[in-house]
């Protein structure tokens, strides 16, 4: 078991697993039918009950939301749902389990498709003023983790590969075309952990661009001390008990309504006028859940010292894919150093600076709904023409490269 590190300590009395933000223990410093075997998109959402089928040979239908009549072009941020929004049952790494997970969709779906992923503690709601405004140009997807928002929370193993086969099997059974994925802190590692590992293991490579809004992870540190690979067995257990009693500690003092606005309000440095009410029920409403004190300790001590997988070795396996980093540039957690090191790494990178702290989406809408919006209408207008001169373009080219032929000889012979 790796042991947190002294910041995760001191995080989890001040965040708890109901705080939107990651740990900085993450941070870099110290459609819709059944798409294919094992996996099923159930056509529920809350808090309606399951739609009804008129009969077995049925054509699946696209699942009913709270969200079917809500208008985009009426410039409202997105509506608070206690009960959830619609529901996919996803199976998990293992095939079997046959997990309840909560996601949106809005927007036309023959548009080209965006997809939100959440930070720690947090879920789709984070995203309640950038899903309808962009949703006006695309298809856009959210999802809640798996242990996080009104998902399941399953007592098992909590690691970075989880979530990042959540988000590669969402996007190939669920979204189904090509997506950009867009993260923050916690869920800006997984993007980039998903979009490292798009196309692998004989799947169709989905994702055509990544987002980070202060995206978490550790880089190589080449002066670190080694990890022992031989723990005191007693030792282990007896740190076992003191972070079982800190970490659920901390989450029974800090999943007060009071002290989540509190914490909210210390990562949004520049402007917390968006940390509302319906943002602090939205991070408490998951905290009551029975298991979530023990998932919260699971996550932490999984990965205390960061996930095991490094941001380096990650941007190496990009293979020159487009990556934004929509930085809000005054964060307390994790630091605009984390951005330059990105950049270093990867310089076909862009980045844009945000006047915002940890969450930039929620702190600065405007300004990271222009900087998505201007990437993905450079990425998707490139995977347009692409299938034009792929496709059915190339055939209505030599059409006309006949046509134009034909008209030139018959000029000439007359």
């Amino acid at each position: 078991m790796k042991t947190p590190t002294p910041s995760l300590v001191a995080c989890s009395a001040l965040a708890l697993v109901a705080s939107g933000p990651c740990c900085e223990a993450f941070a870099p410093s110290p459609a819709m039918s059944s798409l294919s075997t094992g996996t099923t998109c159930i056509a529920t959402s809350l808090p309606a009950a399951a739609a009804s089928t008129t009969s077995e040979s049925a054509e699946p239908t696209r699942p009913s939301s709270p969200l079917d009549s809500f208008d985009v072009h009426a410039g409202e941020r997105l509506p608070w749902y206690e009960e959830g929004y619609s529901t996919w049952k996803w199976d998990g790494r293992n095939g079997d389990k046959g997990h309840s997970i909560n996601y949106l969709e809005l927007g036309d779906p023959s548009k080209p498709s965006l997809l939100f992923i959440h930070g720690f503690g947090a879920s789709a709601y984070h995203f309640r003023h950038n899903i309808p405004e962009l949703a006006k140009d695309y298809h856009v997807y959210a999802f809640d983790l798996l242990g996080f928002g009104l998902s399941d929370k399953p007592l098992e193993d909590y690691s970075a590969e989880v979530w990042r086969d959540q988000a590669l099997d969402f996007i190939e059974e669920v979204i189904g075309k090509p997506t950009i994925v867009a993260g923050n802190s916690l869920g800006g590692f997984t993007s980039l952990y998903a979009t490292a590992y798009s196309g692998s293991d004989g799947r169709e490579d989905l994702i055509k661009g990544c987002v980070l809004l202060n995206g978490a992870g550790r880089f190589r540190d080449p002066n670190a001390p080694p990890e022992s690979t031989d723990p005191n067995p007693v030792v282990e257990k007896i740190k076992e008990w003191i972070q079982r009693a800190v970490i659920q500690a901390a989450f029974l003092y800090t999943k007060q309504p009071a002290r989540i606005e509190q914490v909210l309000k210390q990562v949004y440095p520049i402007s917390d006028a968006n940390v509302d009410a319906e943002l602090v029920e939205s991070i408490r409403v998951p905290s009551l859940d029975p298991n979530a004190a023990e998932v919260f300790y699971r996550v932490i001590t999984k990965n205390g010292s960061g996930p095991s997988v490094y941001v380096d070795d990650l941007l190496a396996r990009l293979d020159d894919k487009p990556l934004l980093l929509a930085w809000g540039e005054s964060d307390p957690w994790i630091r605009p150093q984390a951005a330059d090191r990105i950049q270093a790494l990867y310089p076909q990178s862009r980045r844009v600076s945000i006047d915002a702290g940890h969450c930039p989406h929620d702190e600065d809408p405007l300004a990271v709904n222009r900087a998505i919006r201007d990437f993905a209408q450079e990425i998707h207008g490139k995977l347009s023409r692409r299938y034009f001169l792929s496709g059915m373009g190339w055939h209505w080219v030599r059409i006309s490269v006949r046509i134009e032929a034909y008209c030139c000889k018959f000029y000439l012979s007359n």
